[in-house]
């Protein structure tokens, strides 16, 4: 008797503490790592939403940037992290595409991962040099068309956003023009506004700055609709272009494996962050929209449409594989 007893004693004091630690988790800081720099959008999304989750939690939640390869190393360090809930990244379309111009990539986007959630999707601003005689898309899609050698757009490097953005966008539009990869936006940012590069298309977030201060020209935001951060910018749909439309989905992944009720946990956790109406207000500024109602089974349906997506981008277009 006093055997089944403390039995069912420690059987009872087994599932206490495991529940306890259950409601405990996190116990320690969370690391989300970002696969890029600093003021990109990625990271205002990791540091926007991992403020609110700190706060939550109790614990820090360390944004680690690891920028580097278009995103290769920071995705890279996060699908060999152990899969206990506490290593995650805040990853973009590079994340794909990446490993995809890789003979030998270091992680598959897919099978190397546990997804969570989608946080945002932000479109890209297709914006011109200032000197560019074109006015709106169809006038810029003419131009590019009469002579499309004599064009060139700017990237911040093969298979980053900016690429798949404007790759997108000249498949749209039917030219095949040069080019130009850089390792800093600023220097973008310059070679653009002096008219040696014609066109580039970046994230609202990035490109900004140098619209609202007239060094780039914009002519269309590449979504459906326009964007709450440049309401008098029309939408490449509104410009007869809908082909070119390219929203970037950003979202977080863990290592593949991780156990299911974290991820569960963690993506509704992000849910109640982004339904906020303060959290959307800062999205909005930024050109975000917060991905509400997402979570594990709806962003991994969405990664594997992408993934597809960007296999047949990277085979029609011709990017070189590295």
């Amino acid at each position: 008797m006093k055997f089944i007893l403390r039995w069912v004693l420690a059987l009872a004091s087994f599932f206490l503490s495991s529940a306890v630690m259950a409601l405990a988790f996190p116990e320690r800081p969370v690391r989300m790592v970002v696969p890029l720099p600093p003021g990109t959008a990625s990271d205002f999304l990791a540091r926007t939403v991992g403020a609110v989750l700190a706060e939550k939690y109790g614990q820090q939640l360390v944004v680690d940037n690891r920028p580097g390869a278009g995103g290769l190393i920071g995705s890279g360090i996060v699908a060999k992290a152990s899969a206990d809930g506490y290593t995650y990244a805040m990853i973009a379309p590079p994340h794909t595409v990446a490993a995809l111009l890789q003979k030998e990539p270091p992680y598959h986007p897919l099978q190397d991962f546990t997804m969570v959630t989608e946080v945002a999707s932000i479109p890209n601003i297709l914006a011109v040099t200032p000197g560019l005689p074109a006015k709106n898309v169809r006038e810029f899609v003419a131009l590019l068309q009469k002579d499309p050698a004599k064009y060139n757009f700017a990237t911040v490097g093969v298979g980053t956003l900016a690429h798949i953005a404007a790759e997108i966008f000249n498949q749209a539009a039917g030219v095949k023009t040069t080019h130009v990869p850089f390792k800093l936006v600023p220097d973008l940012f310059g070679e653009t506004a002096s008219g040696r590069v014609h066109y580039t298309l970046l994230t609202v977030p990035t490109a900004a700055p140098v619209v609202r201060d007239g060094r780039l020209r914009a002519l269309a935001v590449t979504s459906v609709k326009r964007n709450p951060a440049f309401p008098n910018i029309p939408s490449i749909v509104e410009e007869g272009l809908p082909a070119a439309q390219s929203d970037g989905w950003f979202g977080i992944v863990g290592p593949a494996k991780m156990p299911k009720k974290i991820a569960a946990q963690l993506a509704a956790d992000v849910q109640q962050v982004i339904v906020q109406q303060r959290i959307k207000d800062v999205f909005a500024r930024q050109g975000a929209e917060a991905a509400i109602g997402s979570g594990p089974a709806a962003f991994d349906k969405l990664m594997n449409e992408e993934y597809r997506r960007y296999v047949k981008l990277v085979n029609d277009v011709g990017m070189k594989t590295q």
